[in-house]
């Protein structure tokens, strides 16, 4: 007789609790924490719901060895990773849905699961991109594609989106649009949309009638559905045919299909959703580690890594986190230096202290001043406004940090039930209540009177909890996040070409553009390779430049004892601008089965690509190992080769053909070259465009190294690319600009008045000078901003090729 579902769970969870805490002190809490768990479980009905997660797991455990092969160094790894309070539940830990031992981490379970809970709890799951985009179309086939669907979601019209999209219809020419849409804030409200506008194109041209159409236009826009969308994780699984529901669309992607509500809506609805989550560092990882085992012979578990590695806390104590997963922002970097995270506890910590809700609850400054005075004074004692707060603050030293911490202190001071505390969190949430929180903080006084705390302590405390509603992170979430971001800095540091090939190829995704990620890993001593048709593969990889060859883990190429700079990253074809991906993997192919390339005339006959194609290839300087592949001189034979015809059957193929003697042609240089390296591959490898700046620049004008080393509250100008600019909403109009310059890095912060004057510097330049006073902090260096003013290059179509400075509004990303 089979046993029903119910039954399974105890059965399972019991099976695995005993090897997995045999012998470990936190062995009786875990057995404590489950029977609870299992005990909620089966009180509320819930077991299905986890059978369905357990279910959907194993099915991506089946697709991720369809995805990585059977042989693949990234199967040690598991196919995703929980997230978001589930991580909390010692269920899902046992069963694989969460990979952080929730006991060990001593997280809250309260927050995920209670006896009060009135809907199904939340369980997130992060895979990697390419495993997610092969499970979802399963997860139709496995459940029935009339009972499972993607979730829908509405984006609205945004300045910059409206006036590119009004202004065509409009009729206003091109360069016109694209120079006031970039001249807007992107989150901008109409109070500065005519200011702006007439700052981009004049006050002549933005008084005509088109331009006043489209402002008028753009802000009966703002805020309109601009066209329906996929969610980014969120499905729905239904025991019913979903059309007899709701209504359902063929999504844009083959084999997928999307609910016409949006994620509110099936909440409302009753439907069951789980969160299928792609993230691009969980991919970038699994890359590294395939890419390792390709290049070195090696294989790594990162199940089993040295979690206190002290040169990998050490490269991220400096800040040396470009590229790490949650701690590589500019807000996050200024805190390393002066947290100095020595364990994953504090990475923990780390991750979820740089959020609005720490942030607007006054939690960050107590919290790093009182860090650092243990540090000088490991007798410090942290003040508390009251004794009951130290069972739930103490490990962030009397302040909240953590959403658990919201519904800990409410039930500790306050005495409330785990529901009531849940309602209060919830109450502080972005649509919060007035009236909710006002009945909140009446019963908060009240309960805490009850308790001994006096009326002025006890709102006090009440005031602290509110101030952290803005967005932040429960300490479950960010454990799991805090893990993932030690586990790539732990690749960056030890396996830096690797790590930085894999980023490349998993782009978009973090702060910086790649041109920023290549810069950095220059500095850090990586060799970077151009783009070639006889070494590049597809995709960015690296290579050994000694011939060097891996055979396997016992080969000696790489001894961690004796470290050496690594192989070299190469720019894949795919990075070169109008040369199509398709095309580019028949090339490759192509050459692994004929060898490489020998000549311009042997590649038209073996791949007849197209004329644009060949042009980008010999602009990028991808033919250089053909004989007279330079940019220039490749570009002259392309002129001259007869490219295959496309016929309807097929294309057929060039004779080979010899481009006889090329006259000497004179390969671009400086903002030629840079031009060249901008417009076909996004990023330069042959010299920093600053470096042909900094010779017209006055002798006062320091570099980004140069002026970190000056003393504090030193005047200094300083001159940079522009390669990241945040306006987070807890900073009240001050703006957080990166620039970067041939030697370094530096930040800069603009106070509102200086961001507001120079409003339009910081939107649209590529290519800036600042001027202001540098300020030095616990081995942090800002310059403090007080004057702006655009650099422009000597060609013009250097701005419109360069990468922009990647805007993260107001929350960052």
């Amino acid at each position: 007789m089979t046993r029903p579902p119910t039954l399974l769970w105890p059965s399972s969870c019991n099976t695995r609790i005993g090897p997995r805490y045999k012998g470990l002190p936190e062995g009786p809490e875990a057995h404590r924490r489950l029977e609870n768990e299992l005990r909620i479980i089966r009180g509320l009905g819930l077991s299905g719901f986890f059978l369905l997660h357990h279910d959907l797991l194993e099915l991506a455990r089946e697709v991720a060895i369809e995805v990585r092969g059977p042989s693949s160094a990234r199967s040690v790894l598991p196919p995703g990773r929980g997230r978001g309070s589930s991580v909390s539940s010692i269920v899902c830990y046992l069963t694989g849905l969460s990979h952080v031992d929730p006991v060990k981490a001593d997280l809250f379970p309260g927050r995920f699961l209670n006896d009060e809970v009135t809907a199904a709890p939340d369980i997130d799951l992060d895979f990697p991109r390419d495993i997610r985009a092969k499970l979802i179309p399963r997860i139709h086939k496995r459940y029935g594609a009339d009972r499972s669907a993607l979730v829908a979601a509405f984006p609205t019209y945004r300045s910059r989106g409206a006036i590119r999209e009004f202004g065509k219809a409009l009729g206003i020419p091109a360069a016109e649009i694209e120079r006031a849409a970039r001249s807007v804030d992107f989150h901008g409200g109409s109070d500065d949309l005519e200011r702006d506008l007439a700052d981009a194109v004049g006050e002549q041209r933005a008084a005509s009638i088109g331009w006043k159409n489209l402002v008028w236009l753009t802000r009966e826009a703002r805020g309109l559905p601009r066209h329906a969308s996929q969610h980014s994780g969120g499905m729905v699984i239904s025991t019913k045919p979903l059309v007899e529901i709701c209504p359902v669309v063929p999504a844009a992607m083959e084999e997928r299909q999307i609910v016409m509500w949006d994620k509110d809506s099936c909440q409302d609805a009753g439907f069951l959703k789980i969160d299928l989550l792609g993230l691009g560092m969980l991919s970038a990882v699994e890359r590294t580690v395939d890419e390792i085992h390709r290049i070195r012979g090696e294989t790594v578990d990162l199940s089993r890594i040295d979690l206190a590695d002290e040169t990998t806390f050490k490269a991220i104590r400096r800040a040396d986190t470009t590229g790490v997963f949650q701690i590589e922002s500019r807000a996050q970097m200024q805190m390393l230096p002066r947290l100095k995270p020595m364990n994953i506890d504090d990475l923990t910590v780390q991750v979820a202290l740089v959020r609005p809700g720490p942030i607007q609850g006054g939690a960050v400054h107590p919290y790093i001043e009182r860090r650092a005075a243990l540090r000088e004074n490991p007798g410090f004692e942290v003040p508390y406004p009251h004794e009951l707060l130290k069972s739930a603050l103490a490990e962030t030293l009397g302040v909240i940090i953590f959403q658990e911490q919201v519904l800990e202190v409410a039930i500790d001071v306050a005495g409330f039930s785990s529901s009531e505390a849940e309602s209060l969190r919830r109450a502080m949430s972005r649509k919060r209540s007035r009236q909710a929180l006002e009945d909140h903080h009446k019963r908060f006084l009240e309960g805490a009177a009850k308790n001994g705390v006096e009326s002025k302590i006890a709102d006090g405390i009440f005031s602290q909890i509110v101030g952290f509603s803005g967005f932040g992170f429960p300490k479950a979430h960010s454990a799991a996040f805090g893990l993932l971001a030690y586990q790539s800095a732990w690749l960056k540091v030890h396996y830096g070409p690797e790590f930085l090939a894999s980023l490349l190829n998993e782009q978009p995704m973090g702060f910086y553009p790649p041109d920023s990620l290549v810069q950095e890993g220059r500095r850090s001593g990586i060799e970077i390779l151009p783009p070639d048709l006889n070494s590049s593969r597809v995709e960015c990889s690296t290579e050994w430049t000694d011939g060097k060859v891996a055979t396997g883990p016992a080969d000696g190429i790489h001894d961690p004892a004796n470290p050496d700079p690594g192989p070299a990253v190469r720019i894949g074809l795919a990075y070169i601008k109008g040369a199509k991906e398709k095309e580019m993997e028949e090339l490759v192919k192509e050459r692994d089965r004929g060898g490489p390339y020998t000549d311009l005339g042997e590649l038209s006959s073996r791949m007849p690509l197209k004329r644009q194609e060949l042009e980008q290839l010999a602009w990028s300087g991808a033919l250089r190992s053909l004989p007279r592949g330079e940019r220039v001189s490749g570009l002259w034979n392309v002129g001259l080769n007869p490219n295959g015809r496309s016929f309807a059957t097929g294309r057929q193929l060039s004779l080979p053909f010899s481009p006889g003697d090329t006259p000497e042609l004179d390969e671009p240089k400086n903002w030629n070259r840079v031009r060249a390296e901008y417009g076909t591959i996004g990023m330069t490898l042959e010299g920093h465009p600053m470096a042909l700046i900094r010779p017209t620049l006055r002798d006062h004008v320091r570099n980004t190294v140069e002026a970190a080393n000056m003393p504090d509250r030193s005047q200094a100008e300083v001159a940079g690319l522009l390669v990241a600019k945040q306006r987070p909403e807890t900073a009240f109009g001050t703006i957080f600009l990166l620039i970067e310059d041939e030697v370094g890095t530096l930040n800069l912060i603009a106070p509102p008045p200086v961001a507001t004057k120079y409003r339009l510097v910081i939107r649209t330049a590529t290519l800036l000078r600042a001027r202001g006073r540098i300020e030095t902090n616990q081995g942090v260096v800002n310059l403090i901003v007080n004057a702006l003013a655009e650099i422009e290059p000597p060609d013009p179509a250097i701005k419109a090729v360069a990468p922009m400075g990647q805007s993260f509004g107001r929350r960052g990303r």
